[in-house]
């Protein structure tokens, strides 16, 4: 979700109003998902390489997530969403931890969304942890594994893969988000600064995503079921 500085520094604001901006776009875009019958949605909203970020801006994205949990959760349970966080929680004070761990619980037999907020989170973090948790649990896998074995530890491990990865703000690249997960997802990057990717950006989003052959290794023939 990328662009909340710059759409308010084109505005003559301050960083912080984009970022609080963004916070309602990732409200319509829950709700198109809902709309649409989308069954997962994941929001890389705060990745470990933003503890860089100066420390202002940080403490007030630290309090921007836990007002919007606070105000937001049991909108979520209501409309039987499920909330799940992803990332490196070791960072967070205790209230902002308490207050993810209670919204999980509130919502976690919600089955019409699962909404995923990956904050404090990298690719390489969670591929990391990932190979931690396997060899503890099964020290024998050191000698040899499978992408199974592995895979049933990531942070993800609950959904499937994805289809579709959108990153806004004009940059073209991954930035260590789900490295593992989005090995064969299709790709959609875009101009629009997160707080103007209204209802029209997301649906041109998704009618990319329908316009693509998804063939992982086959040929086309095969895919359409002609060879």
């Amino acid at each position: 979700m990328d662009g909340n500085g710059r759409w308010a520094k084109k505005r003559l604001l301050p960083r912080m109003v984009g970022h609080t901006r963004g916070v309602e776009t990732v409200r319509d875009v829950v709700k198109q998902c809902v709309e649409l019958g989308v069954e997962y949605l994941t929001l890389f909203a705060f990745s470990s390489e933003n503890w860089r970020r100066p420390p202002d801006e940080v403490k007030f994205l630290m309090g921007l997530f836990m007002e919007a949990l606070k105000r937001e959760v049991v909108k979520l349970h209501q409309n039987q969403i499920r909330l799940v966080m992803i990332g490196d929680r070791s960072r967070f004070d205790p209230q902002l931890l308490s207050a993810i761990e209670e919204g999980e619980r509130l919502t976690q037999n919600n089955t019409r969304l699962t909404l995923t907020i990956a904050a404090n989170y990298g690719g390489r973090w969670d591929i990391q942890q990932a190979m931690q948790r396997m060899l503890a649990a099964n020290p024998a896998l050191v000698n040899g594994f499978s992408e199974s074995d592995l895979s049933e530890h990531l942070s993800m491990r609950y959904a499937p893969e994805p289809d579709l990865f959108i990153r806004t703000g004009g940059e073209k690249r991954i930035s260590n988000f789900l490295l593992w997960q989005l090995a064969y997802a299709e790709l959609y990057f875009t101009d629009t600064l997160w707080p103007d990717f209204n209802e029209d950006a997301f649906m041109q989003a998704i009618h990319s995503y329908r316009q693509r052959e998804r063939r992982f290794g086959r040929t086309s023939e095969q895919v359409s079921g002609n060879a």
